[in-house]
């Protein structure tokens, strides 16, 4: 706990709002470590921040939380250098004109402007003698101040000294090194600085008593001259003070500013929704990925800057963006808008449209921002919400069912033993398959909610599809041989993979009776084939003769309820996705090439476990 007294808090709170030290020159703001930042520090933490530093982006946790720009004060050092070279090249250069017209300096004062000329040139050229090696420094060291400013104040003196013998008056000179310890060092040593510089004047005032000079007009102008150099060395310390404060307060500025933009360039670009920035002249500014995947016909557009105008295929969306800035307002639930792509190819876009100045903003820029989404995916997105309610509604339907279904199949069982006529027989096996058919339909609907991931052992697939294939076609009275109408290649060695063995049967008999469904009596017509990918996955297809699956159904193959058949429940395909889910496995549909007789195939990839499994059974002898 903090046991200072309030008034120090205060105090101390006080002077870490001035930014600078009072014992620092201006270019300490730029050099902040963990010792000099505080969270009180108005100019590092804003006092909306002191309360809650997570209530915006901060200066301090961006990459740059180190030292701003160490070059800034050997820059102004380099600019003081510069000025010292150009004063000796200027006192030389009034010698001689003095000398044009017949004012002769002294052979003194001739030798010590020489001398400096040289001086102040020879640190200008060679700057990285000293300053080079602290360019993260704040302040002049010892010996950058004895050869710059200690050289200036004893060679004016010297010059002022010597003055009255040119009739040249150089005490205004000494303000140059007055100015320099105001802005490159700390500020008590500037204050000393200015107050050196006034005893010196009053010593060759006192040199001047002595050499009979009158005394009012020597110590006014000492006393003149020492507070203009004393009000000099304050009024640039604490101007450089608050300029220093000012750049810290813009340099955080543009930090936050640019660790928002980054945040919203990171946002905008993972957003499912197409986001663009247009202006009036259809140029694109900004396109996150999304966007320029919606205007590709396949892979990604370009990225931003680019024109709208131009591509035949963006015309209406042209067209949008002009209706928008002419009428200004856009219905909140967007438009349609259709992208004509070549080879007939289409794609419908839901745009919302929203503009960047209002009409209390007359001085913006006009800019809107175009948020796109591909109708089918707002369409699929509405339909498996529609149809996981009327999926909970189904499964508590057919969990009801169940019970009254069982009194049906058990009184039905119950009069096939009484029945004695050909007809009475005919109807309880009637009523008997429609029982079966009726449970079967209760099974799919209580298995349509997502499965939880379980976890499988691994299983020799190879042996599990053989004896799976063999049942089935025994089942459907499907003859083996080179003629059947099945046909199934197995690897020679065993496949392992992570299933489930009654989940794996189930799912095999649903794409074996879905092929069958649709393929034709010819030979080989159902195609099984179990392959290892690689070393990560098994595949396992199932390929049948039938028509070609329409591009508009093919999309909704996998979704619940969906069937292509009115007695169907359009739960098989959906089923078998859930098993897969539940296994980390994969099922899809894919159109083989016009060359091949079995073009619909679906395929699942299965994780593979390289591992003998000892005491598998051998694989069955698949159907020819």
């Amino acid at each position: 706990m903090d046991s200072a007294p309030p008034e120090r808090r205060q105090s101390d709170r006080r002077r870490r709002a001035r930014g600078v030290r009072p014992d620092e020159s201006w270019f300490g703001a730029f050099i902040r470590d963990a010792d000099t930042v505080s969270q009180d520090d108005p100019d590092t933490y804003p006092a909306d921040v002191s309360e809650g530093r997570d209530s915006r982006l901060l200066p301090g946790d961006g990459a740059s939380s180190g030292p701003t720009d160490p070059s800034t004060f050997h820059r102004i050092y380099r600019a003081f250098l510069s000025a010292r070279a150009a004063l000796g090249v200027a006192l030389i250069l009034t010698l001689a004109l003095a000398g044009f017209f017949g004012a002769s300096p002294g052979r003194g004062v001739l030798i010590g402007s020489c001398v400096y000329a040289v001086l102040a040139i020879a640190m200008w050229l060679l700057p990285s003698t000293g300053a080079a090696e602290q360019r993260g420094a704040t302040v002049l060291s010892r010996g950058q101040w004895l050869a710059c400013i200690g050289v200036d104040i004893a060679s004016f003196m010297v010059l002022h000294a010597l003055s009255p013998a040119s009739n040249l008056n150089y005490v205004a000179l000494l303000v140059l090194p007055v100015l320099m310890a105001g802005v490159l060092t700390p500020r008590i040593q500037a204050l000393a600085t200015a107050a050196a510089v006034v005893l010196l004047l009053l010593a060759n005032a006192w040199l001047g008593l002595l050499a009979g000079g009158e005394v009012t007009s020597l110590l006014s102008q000492v006393g003149l001259a020492g507070s203009g150099l004393l009000v000099i060395t304050l009024l640039a310390s604490e101007l450089a003070t608050r300029l220093a404060r000012q750049e810290l307060t813009a340099r955080d500025s543009l930090e936050l500013a640019r660790q928002q933009a980054q945040l919203n360039r990171l946002v905008i670009e993972e957003m499912q929704d197409g986001v663009l920035v247009v202006d009036r002249a259809g140029r694109v500014r900004a396109a996150n990925p999304a966007a320029r995947r919606l205007l590709a016909r396949r892979g990604t557009g370009r990225p931003a800057p680019f024109q709208l105008r131009g591509v035949e295929a963006w015309g209406q969306l042209v067209k949008t963006v002009e209706r928008g800035f002419h009428e200004a307002v856009w219905p909140e639930a967007g438009r349609d808008v259709v992208l004509q792509f070549q080879q007939g190819t289409t794609r419908t876009l839901r745009v919302r449209i929203r503009f960047t100045r209002g009409a209390d903003e007359p001085s913006a820029e006009e800019l809107c921002v175009l948020l796109l989404e591909d109708v089918r995916s707002l369409q699929a997105r509405m339909r498996q919400e529609k149809l996981a309610a009327m999926g909970r509604v189904s499964a508590g339907i057919a969990h009801e069912i169940r019970n009254p279904l069982a009194a049906i199949g058990q009184a039905n069982a119950l009069l096939a033993e009484d029945a004695e006529t050909p007809q009475q027989q005919q109807l309880t096996r009637m009523v008997a398959d429609n029982v079966k058919r009726l449970k079967r339909i209760v099974d799919d609907v209580m298995q349509v909610a997502p499965g939880v991931a379980i976890a499988a052992d691994a299983i020799d697939v190879t042996s599990e599809v053989a004896s799976v294939c063999a049942e089935w076609a025994r089942s459907n009275s499907i003859e083996p041989g080179e003629r059947s109408l099945l046909k199934v290649e197995l690897p020679e060695q065993p496949l392992t993979a992570v299933f489930e063995v009654e989940h794996l049967r189930r799912l095999l008999i649903n794409l074996l009776d879905n092929a069958r469904l649709h393929a034709t009596d010819l030979p080989a017509a159902v195609h099984v084939r179990l392959v290892g990918l690689d070393d990560a996955t098994v595949q396992l297809s199932v390929s049948s003769d039938g028509v070609s699956i329409p591009e508009d159904v093919e999309r909704y193959l996998f979704e619940p309820f969906f069937s292509t058949r009115s007695r169907g429940t359009g739960l098989g395909l959906y089923i078998c996705r859930q098993l897969c889910d539940q296994h980390g496995a994969s099922i899809d549909y894919r159109l083989r090439p016009p060359s091949e007789s079995n073009r619909n195939e679906f395929f699942v990839n299965m994780r593979r476990l390289a591992v003998a499994l000892p005491g598998l059974p051998a694989a069955p002898p698949a159907l020819a």
